[in-house]
């Protein structure tokens, strides 16, 4: 008897193993997207396997899901841990790597990937590009449904430069365009210093876009007409190497706008579609060209109709199709109808298309209206409280489409589907299902973006932007106060470190004006973030005069305790913006006060932070100590952006007692940190700094690093860190002999310095030393010691002597000397 189990379970063993084998050949066949549904159910049943886990992953990702397959490993490592005490294995870890090195770090979102043939437009291509090589805006415009999207990723595929593909349907609201172009260029609005930013997104869209060839698509503009005019005006007119193609159902306005009017398909195209999507949901299907004539001619041509209705000969013949049509439609074929009247037709048939739903189709197509960009497979299944197979049915009826392993909406469907939300009553109780999912996500996520998986945790939270915002929103907007500072609060971690808080500024603004100068009962250390998310937004100074006080005390209140608050990266944050505008020793105390707590994280963050109390108090070994626990503490997590900042300080120290080796070395480790972090203005200061320790000893090497931090400042359109480049170059001139282009590198740098930048500091201390020494070197006695005396009031630091200072900040000891003896 004792052998039946055994035997059972060699068969069981056996069996998963000819699907696997099965599936694995399918993989090489490139048939990722139909092995998904059934490996997803297979790893559900058998969530130790890690050969099915990596099956699963390597389909997504080859369907462009990368978050997706990052969540599916973190979820069966958490299993492997819960149930077996042990860690994936070699092969699995080594997946996770992959997939997570594939992109590192943030780039332009690039044309969505078509689904099916293009079919019948060719010509319209070529006149649209040959339109792009004489006149930079060019605007498609038409009624929805028409196919502007699809022609735009069409013209996207014949272009030679680059491409960004930015889709507005799911932004509200219009002052948020330069910061979702940002977004869609793959830029920070900050560094990892995140106290303070480059000011006006706009501007840091111009100083990162003006010397590069691009083609920017702005998809559905028409609800945003205003905002996104102003922007692309402003970009194409500092701007002389960018493109941008418009699609909006209005004019944009522009001066230099060229229109391109969308119209419905020609008869024989219109066939050709109708028949090609037909053949994909029923093979074999031979038409009767009148017949499919009759059908699209019904439809004024348009091709969202002509898909919707042939996805429906899946289960009624072509005739009945026809005359379900023309009944519904209540027209005759009568070719061409006005814009509006084709509006009305595509309405029509989509609801008609609704009507045939069964009860579960209609019920999760309406709930997937509050996804505002769409959404990956388990969120979809918890919003719209249904399973795979209806969602699949969905999709199947071209109501849903299936890319990157996420499903969305069209636009105009995704309006109809809002409107049946509504009357059904159910608008509120699945928009606070949709933010309730989202706010577990963030929850979930945060305590991993503060440990090695930060980057694939990064990118499932970037996969979900645009619906956290519109969560935020709805939250905000509903009243849900406690709701909306948590969802604020468990996504802070993310948007900080991504450097993207502006994203939510203005709701948390919002949100505290709702909710006056205290906290939300129970929401304590979630108000004290709120504040600081909206003290990075436009009204941030008064944000921040207005709430400091209470927020502090809450944050205090969250830590003060033996239980430990839930969002430990908002002490680091507490700490930047205090040092520079605030309580900077009050700060400092409580964060400092955390060195003993359980959490690994929040022990090296207060090391972090106590060290520059004991800079400050003139006891560089015991910051040298600190710096190095938190450098050990972030390390041994492998969070980047922790390590970064410590790694950046301790380099600081290494420099100023002269150890230039070991400080090179520190840097070049925090370098690699911020490059996979995407933090491109970050890699600049980090690459003047290497250039800095080197620059007497090499100067062809710190030429080079200034060359390289140039390109970096430039491309993450940072006019802070191309004024720290500037300087570098500044130093560069002086040693050369060079000294009146050392002094109008200065000056350029010293006018363009952001005063509220925490590292601008050595940056101005180090422009102002070198005017200088400038002067001097011109017999100007009197100039270089007003000089100097500037650059000591700019560089002291209580408790600190001078030359302390000046040598932290970085400067060579020949320049200490000079400047320390006035």
């Amino acid at each position: 008897m004792g052998s039946v189990p055994a035997g059972a379970a060699r068969l069981e063993e056996l069996r998963l193993s000819v699907h696997e084998d099965r599936i694995e050949a399918a993989l090489r066949l490139g048939e990722h997207r139909a092995v998904v549904p059934e490996l997803r159910e297979l790893l559900d049943r058998h969530p130790l396997r890690e050969r099915l886990a990596a099956l699963l992953m390597r389909a997504l990702f080859a369907d462009g899901g990368q978050a997706e397959a990052l969540v599916v490993f973190e979820r069966t490592r958490r299993h492997l841990a819960e149930e077996l005490g042990t860690d994936p294995s070699a092969e699995l870890v080594g997946l996770h790597h992959e997939l997570l090195s594939a992109d590192p770090s943030p780039s332009p979102i690039a044309p969505p990937a078509p689904l099916t043939a293009f079919v019948g437009r060719a010509g319209e291509v070529a006149a649209i590009a040959e339109l792009l090589g004489e006149a930079r805006l060019v605007t498609l415009t038409g009624p929805g449904g028409v196919g502007k999207t699809r022609l735009a990723v069409e013209v996207c595929a014949a272009e030679t430069q680059q491409v960004c593909f930015m889709e507005l349907g799911a932004l509200r609201d219009g002052a948020l365009v330069p910061q979702a172009l940002l977004r869609a260029l793959g830029l920070r609005e900050r560094g990892l210093h995140v106290a303070a930013g480059d000011g006006d997104p706009l501007e840091r869209l111009v100083a990162a876009l003006s010397g590069r060839a691009l083609l920017l698509v702005l998809d559905n503009c028409e609800h945003l007409v205003e905002e996104v005019a102003a922007s692309a005006a402003r970009l194409l007119a500092a701007c002389p190497r960018l493109k941008v193609l418009a699609t909006s159902r209005e004019a944009l306005g522009v001066i230099g706008e060229h229109l391109h009017p969308v119209r419905p398909l020609d008869d024989g195209a219109a066939v050709e579609l109708f028949t090609a999507r037909a053949r994909a949901v029923r093979r074999g299907f031979v038409p009767d060209p009148q017949a499919v004539r009759r059908v699209c001619v019904a439809l004024d041509n348009l091709p969202l109709a002509i898909e919707l209705a042939a996805a429906r000969l899946r289960t009624v013949g072509l005739d009945e199709l026809a005359a379900r049509l023309t009944d519904r439609l209540a027209v005759a074929a009568r070719g061409t109808r006005a814009v509006d009247e084709r509006h009305r037709t595509l309405r029509s048939v989509i609801a008609w298309s609704w009507d045939l739903l069964s009860g579960p189709e209609a019920r999760a197509a309406r709930r997937f209206a509050v996804f505002a960009e769409g959404a990956g497979v388990e969120s979809a299944l918890r919003v719209c409280d249904t399973d795979e197979e209806t969602l699949e049915s969905l999709a199947d009826k071209s109501l849903l489409e299936w890319a990157g392993g996420r499903y969305r909406m069209l636009a105009t469907i995704r309006a109809y589907a809002g409107e049946r939300l509504d009357a059904a009553g159910e608008t509120a109780a699945v928009r606070q299902a949709h933010a309730r999912t989202l706010l577990e996500l963030a929850r979930a996520a945060e305590p991993w973006l503060r440990r090695h998986e930060q980057l694939g945790w990064l990118a499932v939270l970037a996969a979900e932007h645009s619906d956290l915002v519109a969560a935020v929103e709805w939250a905000v907007a509903a009243g849900e106060t406690g709701a909306a500072a948590e969802l604020l609060a468990s996504a802070s971690t993310y948007l900080w470190i991504r450097g993207v808080s502006g994203a939510l500024a203005q709701q948390a603004a919002a949100l505290l004006d709702a909710v006056g100068d205290a906290p939300p009962d129970g929401h304590d250390e979630a108000y004290a973030i709120c504040v600081l998310l909206a003290a990075s937004g436009p009204a941030g100074r008064e944000v921040w005069r207005r709430h400091r006080v209470p927020a502090e005390r809450a944050l205090g209140a969250a830590w003060s305790g033996p239980e430990p608050g839930r969002y430990p990266a908002a002490l680091l944050l507490w700490m930047m913006h205090n040092a520079g505008d605030g309580d900077a020793p009050a700060a400092l105390a409580l964060v400092s006060a955390q060195r003993d707590r359980p959490e690994p994280w929040v022990r090296a963050a207060a090391h972090y932070v106590s060290a520059f109390g004991f800079l400050g108090n003139g006891e560089r070994e015991k910051a040298d100590s600190a710096f190095r626990a938190a450098v050990t503490g972030f390390r041994a997590l492998g969070e980047r952006w922790g390590a970064a900042l410590a790694l950046d300080a301790l380099a600081g120290l290494a420099g100023a007692r002269g150890a230039r080796e070991e400080a090179r070395a520190l840097t070049e480790e925090a370098l690699t940190l911020a490059e996979q972090l995407g933090a491109w203005e970050d890699c600049a200061d980090l690459l003047v700094n290497r250039g800095d320790q080197r620059i007497d000893a090499d100067p062809a090497a710190a030429r080079a690093d200034y060359a390289r931090a140039a390109e970096f400042a430039r491309r993450a359109g940072s006019a802070s860190a191309t004024a720290a480049t500037r300087r570098a170059r500044g130093d560069l001139a002086l040693l050369e002999g060079d000294t009146a282009a050392a002094e109008e590198l200065y000056a350029q740098a010293l006018a363009q310095l952001d005063p509220h930048w925490i590292k601008g500091l050595g940056h101005r201390v180090r422009a102002l030393a070198g005017l200088g020494r400038a002067a001097e070197a011109r017999g100007d006695r009197a100039g270089a010691r007003a000089h100097y005396q500037e650059a000591a009031r700019s560089a002291s630091v209580p408790g600190a002597t001078l030359p302390d200072a000046l040598r932290f900040l970085g400067l060579p000891e020949s320049w200490v000397e000079a400047v320390g003896g006035e």
